[in-house]
Formats: C-alpha cells, sequence, structure tokens
C-alpha cells in the first residue's frame, strides 16, 4: 500500500510538471491602439507584415519596421522571414506585428508562439485600418 502511494504522489507531481511545461509558452498579447501606443513609448519594436502596396495605400505606423510575411497569393518564405525578424528581435524579446486588419498577425504570432517557441508576441489586434480610423497617425510610404 504504502508502494502504491509513493507511486501515485511521483504520478501527481510529473502530470503537474507537464502541465506546467505546457502552458510555460508566452500567450499572444492582442493589443488594442492605446496599449499599442504605451509598448512604443518603451520602444518595443513594431513589424508591419503586409505587402509593399499595402503601405504605399495606408502608410505605416510611424517607426515600423517593414518585413512582408505572405505574399499577394498567401505564400511565404518563413526562413526568410524569420532572417529579417531575428536582426530586430529574439524569441524572448517583446515585438509587437500589425498588418491590415488583425487576421495575419494573429495566425504568425499564434505560430510564432506556439510552434517556434517566441515567448513575447503582441499584434495590434484590429489592425492598421482601425489604428487609420481612431485617427491614429500614419506615415507615408513612397
Amino acid at each position: 500500500m504504502k508502494s502504491f502511494r509513493i507511486k501515485y504522489y511521483v504520478l501527481i507531481i510529473i502530470l503537474s510538471s507537464l502541465s506546467f511545461i505546457s502552458t510555460a509558452s508566452a500567450e499572444v498579447g492582442n493589443l488594442s491602439n492605446e496599449q499599442l501606443k504605451q509598448m512604443m513609448a518603451e520602444n518595443v519594436p513594431v513589424i508591419d507584415i503586409r505587402r509593399p502596396d499595402e503601405w504605399k495605400s495606408t502608410g505605416i505606423i510611424p517607426g515600423s519596421h517593414l518585413i512582408t510575411f505572405f505574399d499577394a497569393h498567401g505564400k511565404y518564405n518563413l526562413d526568410k522571414w524569420l532572417s529579417e525578424l531575428n536582426k530586430i528581435a529574439g524569441k524572448n524579446d517583446k515585438f509587437i506585428l500589425v498588418c491590415r486588419s488583425g487576421s495575419r498577425t494573429g495566425q504568425v504570432s499564434r505560430f510564432l508562439d506556439q510552434k517556434l517557441g517566441y515567448t513575447q508576441v503582441y499584434h495590434l489586434q484590429h489592425g492598421i485600418k482601425n489604428w487609420i480610423g481612431s485617427g491614429d497617425k500614419v506615415v507615408s510610404i513612397k
């Protein structure tokens, strides 16, 4: 009976540690415009993952790094994109992703967090369209 209890407690400890490990990855942060401004004031890098034609169409959030993720056909080169990202932010650094509506950045953020182990990924929840619609500043791209 004593042996059974020891095995039971060891099993509980192992399962507890496994559940801790599985929740150790960061949860993607969904930012409002105000939260984005606060993080920008802390010099957290903003990375606009849209295409060049989209940057030209709407402008960009001042200070954004421009690294296209998906092309016009929805294709991407992950190795190339990660190489560019890692020049700006590493796996344990805070950074913010921006796209048109928050859909693409939601997908990319979750992928970076859940599959690649980035721990402080944030994205502008409703994208640059909401940013512009709220009267927040953008700069033109030529």
